[in-house]
Parts: C-alpha cells; sequence; structure tokens
C-alpha cells in the first residue's frame, strides 16, 4: 500500500514538473477560485518538486519492504525496518525536544514561519509559499504568525499599498473575495483578522481536535512499530529457514 502510495505521488509530481499545461487545462474543467490558485506556473514547479521528494522517500522505503519480502531477501527486509526505525526514533526525539523546551522550540517554530512568510509574494508573483499562507489564513481566520506586523519583514510586500493580504480580511461566503474592498490598505478589527496571529490559531485548533491528533499520531505509531517488528521477524525467519 505504501508502495503505490509513494508510486502515485512521485508520478504525479514528474507528470507536473514535465507537464504544467495539461495540469493548468484539466484544472480549468473545475469552476474553483480557491483552485485556481494553485494553477499559477510558479506554485506548480514548487510543489512538483515537493511532490517528488516525499514520493522518492516513500517508495525507496517501501519498495525494500516490498521486494524484501517478495524476494525473501533478509538484506532489504532489515534495511527496511532500520529505516523504520530512525523515522521513529526521530519522531519521537523531535517530539520529546519540543516538550522539554516548549519556550525555545516555540521561538524557533515562530522563525521559521516568519522566514516564510518573508518569502510571501504579492498577486501575480504568487507562488507555493504565497498559496499556503492564504489558506491557512483564510480557514483559521487569522493573519501572519503573531500579527500583521510580520508581513513587513517582507521587502516586496512593504514596498506595496497593502498592508495585509486579502485572506486576512473577512471574507465572503465563497472565501475569495473581501467583504470589505478597503480591507487591504486600512484593516480593522470589523474587517479584518489582521491582529490574530495564526500561530496561536494553530495551537487552539490543536488543542480543541487533540483527540483527533493524539489518534492520528498513535495509528502512525502503531503502524510503524507493526512495520519494524514484522520486518525484523520475517529477517530472522528467513534466515533461520536457509540454515
Amino acid at each position: 500500500m505504501k508502495w503505490l502510495a509513494g508510486s502515485t505521488v512521485l508520478a504525479v509530481g514528474i507528470w507536473l514538473a514535465v507537464d504544467k499545461n495539461s495540469f493548468i487545462g484539466l484544472s480549468k474543467i473545475v469552476p474553483s477560485e480557491q483552485l485556481q490558485e494553485f494553477t499559477k506556473p510558479g506554485v506548480i514547479e514548487q510543489v512538483s518538486y515537493i511532490l517528488i521528494a516525499i514520493g522518492a522517500l516513500m517508495f525507496l522505503v517501501s519498495f525494500l519492504g516490498y521486494c524484501g519480502a517478495l524476494r525473501e531477501s533478509q538484506c532489504m527486509l532489515t534495511t527496511y525496518g532500520i529505516l523504520l526505525l530512525i523515522i521513529l526514533v526521530l519522531e519521537i526525539t523531535v517530539g520529546c525536544l519540543a516538550v522539554i523546551y516548549k519556550a525555545k522550540a516555540e521561538e524557533e517554530t515562530k522563525n521559521i514561519l516568519k522566514t516564510t512568510l518573508a518569502k510571501y509574494a504579492p498577486d501575480e508573483n504568487a507562488n507555493a509559499i504565497t498559496v499556503a499562507w492564504d489558506s491557512l489564513q483564510i480557514s483559521l481566520q487569522c493573519c501572519g504568525v503573531d500579527n500583521y506586523m510580520d508581513y513587513q519583514r517582507n521587502d516586496a510586500w512593504a514596498r506595496g499599498e497593502k498592508i495585509v493580504p486579502e485572506s486576512c480580511c473577512v471574507m465572503d461566503e465563497t472565501n475569495t473575495i473581501p467583504l470589505a474592498p478597503t480591507c487591504t490598505t486600512s484593516p480593522n478589527d470589523v474587517n479584518s483578522y489582521y491582529m490574530k496571529g495564526c500561530y496561536k490559531a494553530v495551537i487552539n485548533w490543536v488543542m480543541t481536535h487533540l483527540n483527533i491528533v493524539i489518534g492520528v499520531a498513535i495509528g502512525f505509531g502503531v503502524v510503524e512499530i507493526l512495520g519494524i517488528f514484522l520486518s525484523f521477524c520475517l529477517a530472522k525467519s528467513i534466515n533461520g529457514y536457509r540454515k
């Protein structure tokens, strides 16, 4: 299943990288303003690279497990188990460090987010970062990392007339057009969310859906542990069988 998923993600990434026009043409079948944000050449190119990297990693790891079991290769199965173990250890380590050094982790996370926000591109120069931030700000009704002032770190944005992007404004029912046309140049508490930071909004969302987050995390952990256990057991049984 992982092998199939990895192959699909990798194939989609390669398709987007080599043939952007066909994806743009296909997307026009679905009349959605939000979808059109993802069809800009700069966005497609960046998303394709991300999909290729994720797909290649998924394909490589799952390929070792699939072929190892099919060919009864102890080396492949052991490598597969070790890779899963490394991934699991890294996940646990990151989680523990985030809890132990909570204040530092929060500071570093905010710095990373503000660094990405500095690459937010206005209007026609939109990239994958722009689309991601717009989607986040519209869905969680927030603006910037701490507030709208984070956009002042963006030189290209600071030189423009807008104080906040449209995604920081109170939107219409379609979530595509600000209710107040002056929101981007004169934001306030009524027509925008300019003082509501997205970092706290994300934390609040996680706390509200904590049971789901914990359940998903435990589910992934159990799957990884089962994969590690089964790969090592199968490798050991193959070794015993050959002896």
